[in-house]
């Protein structure tokens, strides 16, 4: 027990060096970097020292701890996935150590700051509705309000099985991740409650219906279906896209809702059609952001960019990891190593595999760092404090 306190107050300084150091970030974001041990079950009074949440989220902090570890996992399963997405773009969802993700989408209304809010909130619902459907969340099971006969394409099924509750998860996190910003309301509120609520509709969008047959040796006179969670990384790769499409916008000068930054083009329209017709521009299912975004070429505190030095580029591709958008023109280092692979395998009865360890030569190529010119001499060379990600 003892041992386990030092822990949770140690962990919880940490938290608190992390609130100061990053003073605007959402607090249920800090989760992540707690232990289960340290959010509840034994020790519920820890949530009223977690810095920044507010009176609601700490109480269903207090009452519910499992949900609390759901979350913490969710966020983490967000981060991985936003790497995994952005992990040949310039902004590569690179954290800062130890403060989830950073400073980017603190101070920037940015089209990142919209895919983070969007990912980190379905991560969350998609981690609820999971640990429902497997017992872990006392408060929750299985979603039975799927019942008697539906259809798909390939005929008529019967709803049973255990569909994974995410009507459960979606009320939660509203409650849970919106509490914040549902307090404020101002223009980056609003964006981002639009944004928390388009990462839920993806989690949504992308269920999908299992089934099991049931006849004599194996045919499938009868099915019986229900309601299972996509991989996360379908979730990902669905927010990813709309991100390339996000929308850019501004609040509504009554100061109710979200509209396209280009409402003026539409100027000619006069009265309650002209306000119907910007209001649908913007879909619930949209990313929106406010403000450009920066290149991500140099390394910026301020912004949270820890720019492209030393990254890794592919000099044959075209896309977003060619050594020319990646080092935004400033060249890239060339070094060859020498790799080590497992080849000529085969199958040796019974019952393994063996192989021989091959080698090649490849190349690999890094971004170069910008060079800096003296004042004194003019002279050109590297510049230090490279940050590399």
């Amino acid at each position: 027990m003892g041992a386990c306190w030092r822990w949770c107050w140690s962990s919880l300084l940490a938290l608190v060096i992390l609130s100061n150091l990053v003073p605007q970030m959402n607090a249920w974001w800090l989760l992540s970097q707690m232990q289960i041990s340290a959010v509840g079950g034994s020790s519920p009074a820890l949530c009223d020292l977690i810095p920044g949440l507010g009176r609601r989220q700490r109480r269903l902090c207090q009452l519910h701890p499992d949900v609390m570890k759901a979350i913490s996992d969710g966020i983490r399963r967000g981060v991985a996935e936003c790497q995994r997405q952005f992990s040949n773009y310039r902004w590569n969802c690179t954290t800062v150590e130890g403060s989830g993700f950073g400073r980017i989408m603190l101070k920037l209304g940015s089209r990142e700051a919209a895919f983070v809010y969007a990912i980190s909130t379905a991560s969350v619902v998609h981690s609820i509705a999971q640990s429902c459907s497997s017992g872990q969340i006392v408060d929750c099971s299985c979603d039975r309000r799927r019942v008697g006969r539906g259809r798909d394409t390939e005929g008529e099924f019967s709803w049973g099985g255990c569909s994974d509750n995410l009507p459960y998860a979606i009320s939660f996190s509203r409650k849970f991740v919106d509490a914040r910003d549902r307090r404020s309301r101002d223009g980056r509120a609003l964006m981002n409650l639009h944004n928390n609520r388009a990462g839920r509709k993806a989690v949504k969008r992308n269920l999908r219906t299992q089934c099991k047959c049931h006849g004599v040796s194996g045919s499938c006179a009868t099915r019986t279906c229900w309601k299972a969670l996509p991989h996360f990384t379908a979730v990902g790769s669905d927010l990813n896209k709309r991100y390339q499409e996000a929308l850019k916008v501004t609040v509504n000068p009554d100061g109710e809702g979200l509209i396209p930054a280009d409402h003026r083009r539409f100027d000619f329209l006069y009265g309650p059609k002209a306000a119907m017709f910007q209001r649908k521009r913007v879909s619930r299912a949209d990313l929106v952001y406010f403000e450009p975004s920066p290149d991500y070429c140099e390394a910026d505190m301020r912004t949270g960019s820890l720019g492209t030095a030393g990254r890794q580029c592919n000099r044959t591709s075209n896309g977003q990891d060619s050594c020319d958008i990646m080092c935004c023109g400033r060249g890239y280092d060339t070094t060859r190593v020498q790799r080590y692979f497992k080849c000529n395998c085969k199958f040796i009865w019974c019952c393994r595999v063996e192989c021989l360890t091959c080698t090649e030569i490849v190349d690999i190529h890094t971004c170069k760092a910008k060079a800096v010119v003296s004042n004194r001499t003019g002279s050109v060379y590297p510049s230090r404090n490279i940050l590399r990600h």
